[in-house]
């Protein structure tokens, strides 16, 4: 496990709540009452902040919205298109709406719409083999080639786990055919730590997300102040991309 995917688990907040309660149980046996009702005032205090959808549309808004997201026919000509592998909420239309495989849209989805839309001339995809079997870059070459396009027109970079990785191996492999532009294609929560990651290795990026995921779902504006467990759990995937950016920071990997 990497540092990033270490400190995003243990500041998950039923992680992290689970572990300042057990701090506050350890205090109370030394007999520090108050310094165990603040532990724990602080667990409650982090959970119910990222309970509520509204803390994922603020934070998860602010990266969703530094790139704009653009149909496939409005994006910029470009010598190569390159799809990350990976999902974000499933995939699905709206974070706070149930899953509906009817509405979902996937990264290769777009990726295929802007080669379509004769973006780009190649399309590239990036992903090695999570479980050990297929790699993610093979998946999204034979979705590909389900839709017409050519195999010529397909790059595959199946050896990057991560998004340094990506943009690291990606980067070789668009150098040794001459690419040198390309539309970047990944969640729109994904997308700041993505592009500055290709940046870094040297490569001229458009951004071309998927539409964001994270709005504000059609209730009542009390809704998004309430707690919800789906909010909770979602709250995984804008904490991981907020400590992926401190991290890659820190390593001078954006």
């Amino acid at each position: 496990m990497n540092i990033a995917n270490l400190l995003t688990q243990l500041v998950i907040p039923i992680n992290f709540a689970m572990a300042l309660l057990l701090l506050a149980t350890v205090l109370l046996l030394f007999k520090k009452r108050k310094r165990a009702f603040s532990v724990t005032l602080i667990a409650v205090a982090w959970t119910w902040f990222w309970s509520m959808p509204a803390a994922s549309i603020w934070l998860g808004g602010h990266l969703e919205n530094q790139y704009t997201y653009q149909a496939a026919e409005h994006n910029p000509i470009a010598d190569a298109i390159v799809v990350l592998g990976g999902h974000t909420a499933n995939s699905r239309h709206n974070w706070f709406e149930a899953y509906d495989p009817e509405k979902t849209t996937t990264r290769i989805q777009r990726g295929a719409s802007l080669y379509q839309a004769q973006r780009a001339p190649v399309i590239m995809v990036s992903g090695a083999a999570l479980d050990g079997g297929t790699s993610e870059a093979q998946t999204m070459a034979r979705y590909l080639k389900n839709q017409g396009i050519p195999s010529t027109a397909i790059l595959i970079e199946e050896q990057s786990f991560t998004t340094r990785e990506n943009a690291l191996y990606s980067a070789k492999l668009l150098q040794e055919h001459q690419l040198h532009t390309v539309l970047l294609v990944t969640s729109a929560l994904h997308m700041p730590r993505s592009a500055a990651a290709f940046r870094k290795e040297n490569v001229q990026v458009i951004a071309a997300p998927v539409a964001p995921q994270i709005t504000r779902p059609n209730a009542s504006w009390l809704s998004i102040w309430l707690p919800s467990y789906q909010a909770l759990n979602a709250s995984r995937s804008i904490i991981k991309e907020y400590v992926g950016l401190l991290v890659y920071w820190i390593r001078g990997w954006i």
